[in-house]
């Protein structure tokens, strides 16, 4: 077929061919029929033809019709040369708000709850329960409790999750299909002694957590989540014993306001320069209201000779304490850390960009979350050998190395202690069984990835610059801050081709002349020896109180993450080594 015709039905024919329009002169139902056949060639709803031309890998997909694609790249030049009306892609806009945006809100309330790693693994908890996963304790041993086709998930530190599927026709020896995240975002946390004052005014003491655009902190309504802890009686033991309570205060209570121009010098006018501790102690309230209110309470707090009460601000005590329900003497400690009150929002024009804190990297955590959830209820899992896991590490802002974060054992305890207890038997540890399985597994490491920002487009390497809305992002880096190698990254690739809906893929390598940022891909690739792929979600803003990225790449990452559950074990069997 000349890439000069275009396929159209009739009723004498299946097929006839038609003239192309003048590109001077183009005719509307024409550019519509190819918008529509643009949609059709890529079996996944786009929300602009040039959009689809980005990525090759995307625009490459198997076709029976190569002289259609020739003519969506004239559409797409047309496009540019503003030869085409927007109103012919209306429909197209349409198919778009019909396919991202539900799930682009899933998304939106999920990144609203989760104010912290604490709240983000309650609230996952929360959602696989109601998913029928069963929670396992890591105290305890998994042996007897595992079984072919079952769905489980377990804990560490209340900041990292476990969750997988057992695949109905697993033989211990088989590998792990692993999503790795993280749950952990820089943010403000509250110091171990939090009673500050200045100039008639109450603060908070914070320290900063990660690397953060610190800037990105003034003149915000704060809220404060975390983990508590809280000295009680057993009503049944009638002994003592301390409980963990996860809080999440929804409300303003503090606020980093910044400085007044008015009371700027010149140099300071012309760069924003934060001192951390001085600059970042939010007001929470004036002494003379405050102290007047709580005041009766100031002796209770150390009345134990308790040094750790003594420094706490009684405001803050009371409010966690009205909060769980509970007297203020019965708090023994807390890990609390500030929040934008904000909630998720859908922005632009079209509603095509999710604003909210915490993208970086909770909204991997969500789609990794949709994605168990999705399979473990699938038909897909009667024919799986295979284990599905998503693991969502604490700690990896500041680098990974904690109990809790991907530095830790917490991945290869996983791969052994549910590969054992699933043999025969549980209680003997087969090396061998264990070293196959870490042969046959494969990592998806995934954090959100550099989206080319318009107005700095230089900071990106010219071929390597990943937009919004276009697809999933491949990391690499040969000095290895990104886990991922030829091998790695084709099987990304080529998971995104035979999956049931076909995914876009972009590119990142940073500038030859800047410094890379890294994730948990080195990390758990170098102490588990499981072979790794370093993904992400493009996006803009990283690290500042608030972020955006592309509705469309949250569904992108959705599809590619089933692909990866569903074909991976068939792709990994034609693979030679």
């Amino acid at each position: 077929m000349s890439s000069s015709t275009l396929p159209t039905k009739t009723e004498s024919s299946p097929m006839k061919t038609e003239e192309l329009p003048s590109a001077k002169k183009p005719r509307k139902d024409d550019d519509e029929r190819v918008a529509h056949a643009a949609r059709l060639l890529f079996k996944s709803p786009i929300l602009s033809v040039p959009q689809a031309m980005i990525c090759n890998d995307f625009t490459d997909a198997e076709s029976k019709d190569r002289a259609l694609q020739q003519r969506v790249r004239r559409l797409h030049s047309k496009l540019d040369k503003g030869l085409v009306n927007a109103d012919t892609l209306l429909d197209v806009g349409k198919e778009y708000e019909d396919s991202y945006i539900p799930f682009a809100d899933k998304a939106r309330d999920f990144l609203t709850k989760s104010t912290d790693q604490f709240v983000c693994v309650k609230v996952c908890g929360e959602k696989l329960d109601e998913a029928g996963f069963v929670r396992l304790s890591k105290r305890e041993a998994f042996g007897g409790k595992l079984v072919p086709g079952g769905s489980y998930y377990y804990t560490t530190n209340h900041s990292t999750l476990v969750a997988f599927t057992v695949g109905a026709k697993f033989k211990p020896g088989n590998g792990f299909k692993i999503i790795g995240g993280h749950t952990d975002s820089p943010r403000l946390i509250v110091k171990p002694l939090s009673k500050r004052t200045a100039s008639g005014c109450v603060q908070l003491g914070v320290e900063c957590y990660g690397g953060g655009l610190w800037y990105t902190w003034f003149d915000r309504d704060l809220g404060v989540s975390g983990r508590v802890l809280v000295r009680t009686i057993d009503e049944v033991t009638q002994k003592e014993k301390i409980e963990q309570h996860i809080i999440s205060i929804h409300k303003p209570i503090a606020r980093v306001s910044s400085l007044c121009i008015h009371l700027e010098s010149a140099e300071e006018r012309r760069a924003f320069k934060v001192n951390r501790e001085e600059h970042l102690s939010p007001i929470i309230g004036t002494q003379k209201v405050l102290e007047s209110t709580v005041g009766l309470q100031l002796n209770q707090f150390g009345e134990d000779g308790d040094a750790w009460k003594q420094g706490q601000e009684p405001a803050l005590m009371s409010l966690i304490a009205s909060e769980l329900g509970i007297e203020t003497k019965q708090i023994c400690s807390f890990e609390l850390g500030l929040f934008d009150c904000q909630p998720a929002s859908l922005g632009g024009m079209k509603n095509e960009f999710l604003y909210s804190a915490r993208l970086d990297n909770l909204a991997t955590v969500h789609c990794a979350l949709e994605t168990i959830m999705d399979y473990s209820a699938s038909e897909d899992l009667a024919n799986d050998d295979m284990i599905s896991l998503i693991a969502c590490f604490d700690h990896e802002e500041v680098g990974s190395n904690s109990a809790q974060g991907a530095g830790s054992p917490v991945m290869s305890e996983a791969v052994e202690r549910i590969t054992d207890a699933l043999s025969e038997n549980p209680h003997s540890r087969d090396p061998e069984t264990h070293a196959s399985a870490i042969r046959k597994s494969f990592i998806f490491s995934v954090d959100q990835a550099h989206a080319v920002h318009p107005n700095y487009s230089g900071k990106h390497e010219k071929n390597h610059g990943p937009k919004m809305n276009a697809g999933v992002v491949i990391k690499t880096n040969q000095n290895q801050r990104y886990a991922t190698n030829g091998v790695t990254g084709f099987f990304a690739r080529e998971l995104a081709r035979r999956g049931d809906v076909k995914v876009p893929m972009q590119e990142f390598v940073v500038r030859s002349d800047c410094a890379c940022g890294s994730t948990i891909g080195p990390v758990l690739s170098a102490n588990t020896g499981i072979r790794t792929v370093d993904l992400g979600m493009p996006q803009l803003s990283m690290h500042s109180c608030r972020e955006v990225m592309g509705i469309a790449d949250l569904t992108h990452g959705l599809n590619l993450f089933k692909a990866f559950f569903k074909h991976f074990n068939e792709l990994d069997n034609c693979m030679e080594g």
